[in-house]
């Protein structure tokens, strides 16, 4: 009977893989004639037309309910009729992971990214005038902004993020709630050239009123005791840091910068804790938590995608205004080489699998946690090496400027850090390339402050170009390599 459940099953693959497919069929040629007499699945001289509404006519019932897609031992059945494939080393993945999780961001929260988009372009426009002012104080100024505005935006899109994980954004309450942040976002964005100097309630006011006002929303809406004790933690800390947000209004110039300052490291530190409150439970509820069905991973993977997005706008706005000359096209072919290279080494294993390294790591939450973070990095190095090329197209020529210099290499190394964070999670271990590029971008800063902002951003570019050219070397004539997310302390190699 073994031998002829075999033949059954070998004959029901053969239907059910169709003409297309044979090849990788695993039955030998003798067994394909045998059952086709000669001709393939749909040809002259085999009357089955290969379709998979013939297969439950052709198997027996006792076969009706055994694995026939895939022969092969060791695969493991997940319903009726079918196996899951693994490759070797390849983890399972579990039903409503971030991997297998089928509900992808929807076109509501893509909206937002694209509102994101608006805000970051602003930054760098705003950023970019005062690292090309005559001032030395002014200049290096300039870099101080870009922490200030990029991470109140950024830890906007987050708890964004992290809310459309909790709640289904098909509601009419999240889409409403997305909505307004999208429209606070905007006044945000409009306010940013004057944000320090005029209008700066522009700036903070609807950040204040996001933060406090959605946790005591959301409260209403959830009947779950951990979920309310952790909004009620988070409007507490944002009522403590909205008293610098608003303080700031009132203030100009370099005051207005430390208070903001203060208020968004307040935000991020206690967030960090949990927004610990004395005499209030702390139990967590991560949106990271295997429990929940996310797509934060999935989110965070569009996100640089939009970052990358916004430096190629940035850099095509600044060409566009800036007259034509050999120099400054040469500056934007650099610089859209430079995001193509960003893009590669992001996507390029890590940014590939990162959904399958959270849902298969020891410590999901922690994982999350730490992909926050790297991303948040990535971010703010897309954004410097958006404003560096700016001023790369506009001066290309001149002597380089030392906070001009400071944001050409310091995007990319920024970067580069918050790659390896991601390269923890994903593969526990940090790749050589990476410490040697940041290296040789410290290293070469010395030299490239005697020379014009072009050419220290081909230097930058010839750096990120070896390391692209090291992680091809590495995979080369490899299979895809699966991921590894670290559970323990990480490994170097």
């Amino acid at each position: 009977m073994v031998g002829t459940d075999a033949s059954l099953r070998d004959q029901a693959r053969l239907i059910v893989i169709g003409p297309r497919n044979r090849a990788r069929c695993p039955v030998g040629v003798a067994d394909r004639d045998r059952v086709t007499g000669g001709a393939g699945v749909g040809q002259p001289g085999n009357t089955s037309t290969g379709t998979f509404t013939h297969f439950t006519e052709f198997v027996p019932a006792r076969l009706k309910n055994e694995s026939v897609t895939d022969g092969r031992a060791g695969g493991r059945r997940t319903g009726r009729g079918r196996r899951n494939r693994q490759t070797p080393g390849q983890k399972e993945v579990r039903a409503g992971s971030a991997a297998g999780d089928t509900r992808r961001a929807n076109f509501l929260e893509l909206f937002f990214d694209l509102v994101l988009v608006f805000a970051l372009s602003g930054v760098v426009s705003r950023v970019a005038p005062d690292l090309s002012a005559d001032t030395f104080t002014r200049r290096w100024a300039g870099l101080l902004y870009v922490l200030v505005l990029v991470l109140p935006m950024m830890w906007l899109w987050t708890t964004t993020a992290h809310i459309t994980s909790r709640f289904d954004p098909r509601r009419p309450a999240a889409q409403a709630m997305v909505l307004f942040t999208a429209l606070g976002v905007v006044f945000m964005a409009s306010s940013l050239p004057y944000a320090f100097v005029a209008r700066g309630y522009a700036f903070a006011v609807p950040y204040v009123v996001l933060q406090v006002g959605r946790p005591l929303f959301l409260i209403s809406l959830r009947r779950d005791r951990a979920q309310r004790a952790l909004y009620t933690r988070s409007a507490i800390w944002f009522t403590v840091s909205a008293v610098p947000w608003l303080a700031g209004i009132l203030a100009q110039g370099g005051s207005r910068v430390g208070l903001w300052a203060l208020a968004i490291t307040i935000d991020l530190v206690a967030a960090r804790f949990s927004w610990p409150v004395p005499g209030m439970s702390r139990q967590s509820d991560s949106a990271w938590d295997p429990s929940k069905t996310h797509h934060l991973a999935a989110r965070y993977e569009q996100l640089l995608l939009i970052a990358l997005g916004e430096t190629v706008l940035s850099l095509g706005i600044t060409y566009t205004n800036t007259p034509v000359s050999l120099v400054t096209t040469l500056a934007m072919v650099v610089g859209f080489a430079t995001t193509v290279l960003l893009w590669r080494i992001y996507y390029y294993r890590a940014g590939q699998v990162l959904p399958e390294a959270v849902d298969s790591a020891g410590d999901r939450v922690r994982a999350g946690r730490n992909v926050g973070r790297a991303h948040v990095l990535m971010v703010l190095g897309i954004v410097l090496v958006a404003t560096g090329y700016e001023i790369v197209v506009t001066h290309p020529g001149g002597h380089v400027r030392p906070a001009w210099l400071a944001t050409i290499l310091g995007g990319p190394i920024v970067f580069v850090i918050g790659r390896i964070g991601l390269e923890r999670v994903v593969f526990n271990r940090v790749s050589p390339s990476r410490l040697i590029g940041i290296a040789a971008l410290t290293a070469v800063a010395l030299p490239l402050a005697f020379t014009t902002p072009l050419i220290a951003a081909a230097v930058a570019l010839v750096v990120l170009l070896g390391m692209a050219l090291a992680d091809a070397r590495h995979a080369w004539g490899l299979p895809l390599e699966a991921p590894s997310p670290a559970t323990a302390r990480p490994k170097r190699g």
